[in-house]
């Protein structure tokens, strides 16, 4: 019986190319043009012509070549990582960014993207290598990512900032971790179709390539510790003052002193393994293509990729909301704004005496009703109408809203409109 894989390989040879499976997969097809003289001894591909096959076999000199200086500049890396990490035989690199114009699997996800035409594929692939994969910065995704993840910051915090001008600051981290955090990132990857595979030079460049810590119990002791230091720097959090952001990244969280990192990279050091999750990893490839649209592509490309694919996805920004005493919260903006004191009324009821009563109960401010909810009780109720009203003040929502990066450049005529700036929010 011919199985599909066998009809692959028949096919292969009559158009004139040998099956060569890679180490350690003997279901791949790679195209190795076979010589001219095996070509008029048994007759395959002779409809192919021989001017073709005299430019097939140039075409793979030429591969052949660029791959022979691709792996002496990486031998060079090597030697210079060695002194740096216990274990040199874990930097396996990656594939040659030479064979990205080859790779069908590379084609298919920059046209699955709607990526411009102008974005090369042998960027797409460095952004496929994570830096436990490939140590060297020239081919790795590490300087894209950190320019990826700037670009994501500032074009969360711009859309939430001037659609919701009110927002606490913990509401405004809560809702970037939503929309740019890692798990985030990590899911788009996952939709986007994007497969992991260890690193090595026979890579497909089409895939992900990390060395994985999620299945190592060396690897997992290593980023307990890890986080346990960061832990442990930050376990004296500043109050809110004039240093509270700066201490702060893009999610809220504490940045970790230089004591921190520099232990941190002490431990890694002595361990020699250089290892990164699964989220992580996906994360890193988003980051890492906003950062290479941007150089490629420019600003206008970025912005509308980052609206198409992250900005279309819905956040219940109304779910992140966790009031401590809303009834107090709300006396204090009141009094803040200048509106009368809050007075809560009974608007409805029924079945007070049965087992299941329900009470609907609104919060005026003189004759300006503030927030309406149910309860099973009184108090109940009271307290629901009370966060009903903050969510509604912090929610607001300009109908004009103007960007400022939508009116950014020389020749955009666009007319910028100022944004709400709000005080901002009731600190109790």
């Amino acid at each position: 019986m011919i199985t599909a894989p066998m009809i692959a390989v028949l096919a292969f040879q009559f158009a004139g190319l040998e099956y060569h499976p890679p180490e350690g997969d003997q279901t791949s097809i790679h195209k190795y043009p076979l010589s001219t003289q095996n070509l008029g001894e048994n007759g395959y591909g002779a409809t192919q012509g021989q001017e073709q096959v005299e430019q097939d076999l140039d075409r793979s000199q030429w591969v052949q070549e660029t791959n022979e200086e691709y792996h002496e500049r990486k031998a060079a890396d090597r030697d210079r990582i060695a002194k740096e990490f216990a274990d040199p035989d874990l930097l396996l690199g990656s594939p040659s960014p030479s064979v990205a114009r080859q790779s069908a699997k590379l084609a298919a996800l920059h046209a699955r993207l709607s990526l411009p035409t102008r974005f090369p594929l042998e960027t797409l692939a460095r952004t496929l290598v994570h830096p436990t994969a490939n140590p060297s910065s020239e081919y790795n995704n590490e300087s894209l990512a950190v320019l990826g993840t700037d670009l994501l910051a500032y074009y969360a915090a711009e859309h939430l900032l001037c659609h919701y001008p009110r927002l606490p600051m913990s509401v405004l981290f809560a809702a970037q971790w939503g929309y740019v955090g890692p798990h985030t990132l990590s899911a788009m990857a996952s939709e986007w179709g994007i497969e992991h595979a260890y690193p090595g030079d026979e890579v497909e460049p089409g895939h992900l390539m990390f060395m994985s810590a999620d299945q190592s119990p060396d690897a997992l002791r290593m980023q307990e510790q890890a986080e346990n230091l960061v832990l442990k720097g930050t376990a004296n959090v500043l109050k809110r003052g004039a240093n509270w952001l700066s201490q702060r990244d893009q999610f809220g969280e504490m940045h970790p002193s230089k004591e921190i990192l520099d232990q941190m990279a002490e431990a890694t050091k002595q361990e020699g393994l250089r290892t990164a999750t699964a989220i992580d990893a996906n994360a890193s490839f988003i980051r890492a293509l906003f950062g290479a649209i941007y150089l490629h592509c420019g600003r206008i490309a970025t912005q509308r990729f980052f609206t198409s694919h992250l900005l279309s996805r819905q956040l219940d920004i109304a779910s992140i909301f966790e009031f401590k005493k809303p009834k107090y919260d709300l006396s204090r903006l009141c009094a803040r704004e200048g509106f009368d004191p809050p007075v809560a009324r009974l608007i409805s009821e029924t079945g007070r005496l049965s087992r299941h009563p329900v009470f609907v109960v609104g919060v005026f401010s003189g004759e300006d009703e503030l927030g309406q909810a149910a309860g099973a009780s009184l108090d109940e109720a009271r307290t629901r109408a009370a966060v009903a009203a903050l969510k509604s003040w912090y929610l607001y929502s300009p109908m004009e809203v103007t960007k400022p990066s939508s009116v950014e450049g020389a020749g955009n005529k666009s007319k910028w409109i100022p944004n709400m700036v709000d005080p901002g929010e009731v600190v109790t």
